[in-house]
C-alpha cells in the first residue's frame, strides 16, 4: 500500500506543479467552461500514466479505482490519497488549494452544457434523439409529424444534398409541427466540407457501352491525376502482365500536391486500399494492395489517413451557405475540422454574421481531428454551446475498423473530462431503419449510445420504428447508469496533447 500511495502521489504532485498552466487555460475560455478546461488538462496528465495495476489494487482494498474520475480528476485523486493515508494510520494534512470539480458538480456541468447546446427541457430520457430528414419531408409534412410523435427531438438537414429551396420547405414543416405539438424541436445543419472523391469516369467498351467505373485487382498500378480525364482502364498482355496503367481523376486536385510516396490512399469507404509508389507534378502512381470490390467508380470517396492535407476545412460553398445556416439552424455540424486553427476560422465567419450564439458540433471524422481533439475542444471552449460528433463511419475508414471501438471510447472519455456533450453517429439501428428488422449487434450498440448526450439516426423506410426502439432503449438504460467506466492504460492522445501544450508555454 505504501508503494501505491507513492505512485499516486507522484501524479498528484505533477498536477499541482502544472496548476499555473491549468489556470492559464481556464483564463482563455468562456466562463462556463473555466472549470472544465482545468479538469481536461488534469485528465491529460492522469492519462500519461499506466494506471491499470494501480486501480486493480485500489479496487481490491475497496477504494475508488479512478475509473470513475474523468469528470472530476484532481478531487478524486486527492480523496484517494487521504483514504490511503488513513488506512495506514498516517496523517494527510496537505491542503488542496487548487480549485476542483467533484463528482456531483461534474454531472451538473455535463448536463448544463448539454441542455444549453440542445435547448433541452425535461423529458423521459436525457440523451437527445436526432434524425436525418429525408428529401420527401420537404413536400410531406406528415413525415415530420410522425418522427416527432415517435421521439425525434433534433431534425438534421444534410447540406451535401438538395437546395436552399428544398431545405427551406423542410424547415417550414418543422416549424409548423413545433407550433402544432408545442414541442421544442431543434434544427441541425451539416456543412459539407471538402469532398475528396474520384472524378467522373466514362469509358466505352468494345460494344460501345459507356461504363462509369474501372475494374481493379490487387497488384495493379493506377494513376490518380490532376489532369482532365474521363478515366482509362488498365491493359494486360496474354501473360496478365500490366502494359498500361489505369487512370482516374480527382475532384480536389490539391490532394495530389499533399500526398507523398508510401502514403496510404483508400477508396470507397476503405473497400479499396492502395499505397503511393511514385509521384510527379500532376500524378501519383498507386499500387492496389487490397480490394473488397472489383470496381472503382465515379464520385467515390477518397481517404488519406497518413497525409497532412492543406485543404481548408471551410470550403467556399460552406462559407456561402453560412448566412442561411445562421438564420435557420440551432446547431451546425462542422465537417472536416482537423485542428484549433480550423475552429478559429469557423468562429471568425460566425462572428461576422453575428451568429456567435449558434451551437457548433465538431465532427471528429478523420485521424488528424482525433489526434488533436483536446486542442479542438479548448479552442471551442472560448465560445458557448459546443459539442462533438463521433463520426464512426469515416473514423473507421481512416483508423481501421478494428480500432473504432477503442477510439470512440477515447473520444467519450476526453469529452467527459471537458464536460462537453457528444453525439453518437453512424449506422445506429441502421438495419432496423432500412429493413424493419434490427440485428442483435445494433441493439447492443444502441444501448452503448446512452453514454452520449445525443444519438443520430439516419433515413430509412422504417425510421419511425427505429426512433421508437431507440427511445425505449434510452429510457430503460438511463435509469441504470451515467457514463461507462473502463481500463486506464496510458493514452497517446493525452501524451501528444501535453507535448503540444507545453511547447506553446
Amino acid at each position: 500500500m505504501k508503494t501505491l500511495h507513492e505512485e499516486l502521489y507522484i501524479i498528484y504532485q505533477k498536477m499541482i506543479e502544472k496548476e499555473t498552466f491549468a489556470n492559464e487555460l481556464a483564463g482563455n475560455v468562456q466562463h462556463d467552461y473555466r472549470l472544465s478546461a482545468k479538469n481536461l488538462y488534469r485528465y491529460l496528465i492522469l492519462r500519461n500514466y499506466d494506471l491499470r495495476k494501480l486501480h486493480d489494487t485500489l479496487s481490491d482494498i475497496g477504494v475508488s479505482s479512478m475509473r470513475t474520475s474523468e469528470g472530476y480528476v484532481l478531487s478524486n485523486l486527492y480523496n484517494v490519497l487521504k483514504i490511503l493515508n488513513r488506512l495506514q494510520n498516517n496523517s494527510f494534512d496537505e491542503e488542496l488549494a487548487a480549485e476542483t470539480v467533484g463528482y456531483k458538480k461534474s454531472k451538473k456541468l455535463i448536463k448544463k452544457h448539454a441542455n444549453l447546446l440542445f435547448n433541452a427541457t425535461e423529458q423521459s430520457h436525457f440523451t437527445e434523439i436526432m434524425v436525418t430528414l429525408p428529401a420527401e419531408s420537404a413536400e410531406d409534412i406528415s413525415i415530420v409529424r410522425d418522427m416527432v410523435a415517435n421521439g425525434m427531438e433534433i431534425a438534421r438537414i444534410n447540406l451535401s444534398h438538395g437546395s436552399e429551396e428544398q431545405w427551406l420547405k423542410m424547415i417550414e414543416n418543422v416549424q409548423k409541427i413545433k407550433k402544432e405539438t408545442k414541442s421544442r424541436i431543434k434544427i441541425y445543419m451539416d456543412l459539407a466540407g471538402p469532398k475528396i472523391r474520384t472524378s467522373k469516369i466514362e469509358i466505352a467498351d468494345k460494344s460501345g457501352k459507356v461504363n462509369d467505373h474501372i475494374r481493379i485487382q490487387p497488384g495493379e498500378h493506377i494513376i490518380l491525376t490532376k489532369r482532365k480525364t474521363l478515366g482509362k482502364k488498365s491493359k494486360f498482355d496474354e501473360n496478365q502482365k500490366q502494359i498500361r496503367k489505369a487512370e482516374i481523376g480527382v475532384l480536389l486536385t490539391e490532394i495530389i500536391d499533399d500526398v507523398n510516396v508510401n502514403d496510404t490512399v483508400l477508396f470507397d469507404d476503405g473497400m479499396i486500399k492502395s499505397v503511393v509508389v511514385a509521384k510527379s507534378e500532376t500524378d501519383v502512381e498507386l499500387v492496389i494492395k487490397e480490394c473488397y470490390k472489383s470496381r472503382l467508380g465515379s464520385n467515390k470517396g477518397i481517404n488519406l489517413p497518413n497525409t497532412k492535407l492543406n485543404l481548408p476545412a471551410l470550403t467556399p460553398r460552406d462559407i456561402e451557405l453560412l448566412p442561411f445556416v445562421a438564420k435557420y439552424a440551432d446547431l451546425v455540424g462542422y465537417s472536416f475540422v482537423r485542428n484549433n486553427q480550423d475552429v478559429k476560422q469557423l468562429y471568425e465567419q460566425l462572428s461576422a454574421l453575428n451568429a456567435d450564439n449558434l451551437g457548433v458540433i465538431f465532427k471528429i471524422e478523420n485521424k488528424e481531428a482525433f489526434e488533436n481533439l483536446p486542442q479542438i475542444l479548448l479552442q471551442g471552449m472560448k465560445h458557448n454551446k459546443i459539442g462533438v460528433m463521433i463520426a464512426r463511419g469515416d473514423l473507421a475508414v481512416e483508423l481501421g475498423f478494428e480500432r473504432i471501438s477503442e477510439v470512440q471510447n477515447q473520444i467519450l472519455w476526453i469529452c467527459e473530462a471537458a464536460h462537453i456533450p457528444v453525439i453518437w453517429a453512424t449506422q445506429v439501428l441502421d438495419n432496423l431503419a432500412k429493413t424493419g428488422i434490427p440485428t442483435r449487434a445494433e441493439i447492443t450498440d444502441a444501448i452503448q449510445s446512452a453514454n452520449a448526450e445525443c444519438v443520430m439516426l439516419n433515413k430509412g423506410p422504417y425510421i419511425n420504428d427505429a426512433i421508437k426502439v431507440l427511445k425505449s432503449v434510452l429510457e430503460k438504460i438511463e435509469t441504470q447508469k451515467f457514463k461507462a467506466k473502463n481500463s486506464l492504460r496510458p493514452l497517446s492522445i493525452a501524451k501528444n496533447a501535453l507535448i503540444s501544450m507545453d511547447s506553446n508555454l
